[in-house]
């Protein structure tokens, strides 16, 4: 696989909202080429951590690295270019737009020049071969306010997938989709994450403890801002702590 070491590292990361500590010296991986989970409760701070890895909130203390390269003090749009891209807990499609629509305008919103036109015939290259890989040819001409919660998601992650990620983040991505569309949708991460090349690797922020403990390679979890453990699925669902704090039994897991 190439490069050395991980491909994000996150060290003693803090974020301070007033007094409220909602990330507290917290430390995380994510391997090239692996699906890392990141779970906890409500408030735990997964999504504080999601946003500083992103630049959209800067942290007090602590440092962000891409691939060894310190992106900490980087806007979002710079490590958008270098390759960072995510999704978010409520669908933020163009309802409006066609899916393949949608798609074009993040693989513009992620080359200079883009939306002005320029390298049309590489995005256009770069959206049909996102919709062949997720089987979105058969929706690719419906509005997106058309679709199911399932199909969104989907197109959600393809349009993440346009803008060509080394690094993917997902937050809370099978919310809203039944058994059925999580099963497909567990179908969908085994196929994009980058086992091969070691891109694009996922930082999967999710609710869904038996779909984390399906597809994830590493687990890392928060509780109040703080990093209480970190190992395989299997550890993970064992550790004292996070039953506790979260699973609340070993069959939650």
């Amino acid at each position: 696989m190439p490069g050395d070491g991980p491909l994000l590292e996150v060290g003693k990361l803090s974020v301070r909202f007033g007094g409220v500590n909602a990330l507290n010296q917290v430390d995380l991986t994510v391997g090239r080429g692996t699906i890392t989970g990141l779970i906890g409760p409500n408030g735990a701070g997964k999504t504080t951590l999601f946003n500083a890895v992103t630049g959209l909130v800067a942290p007090q203390e602590g440092r962000v690295r891409l691939d060894g390269t310190d992106i900490t003090d980087w806007a979002p749009h710079r490590r958008g270019r270098a390759g960072i891209a995510r999704t978010f807990q409520r669908l933020e499609l163009f309802t409006g737009l066609t899916v393949e629509a949608n798609l074009m305008a993040a693989w513009e919103s992620s080359v200079p020049g883009g939306a002005l036109g320029r390298r049309r015939r590489e995005g256009r290259q770069v959206v049909d071969s996102v919709i062949d890989a997720l089987d979105l040819g058969s929706i690719a001409n419906r509005l997106a306010g058309q679709l199911s919660t399932g199909q969104g998601r989907v197109v959600e992650l393809a349009r993440a997938l346009c803008v060509r990620p080394r690094l993917l983040l997902l937050d809370e991505p099978s919310s809203g989709l039944d058994q059925n569309e999580t099963a497909q949708f567990r179908d969908v991460l085994l196929d994009v994450v980058g086992r091969d090349t070691g891109e694009p690797a996922i930082l999967l922020v999710e609710h869904d403890v038996a779909l984390v403990m399906e597809v994830c390679d590493a687990i890392t979890v928060l509780d109040f801002g703080e990093r209480i453990a970190e190992g395989t699925p299997a550890e993970v669902r064992k550790n004292p702590r996070v039953i506790s704090a979260y699973l609340g039994s070993t069959d939650a897991a």
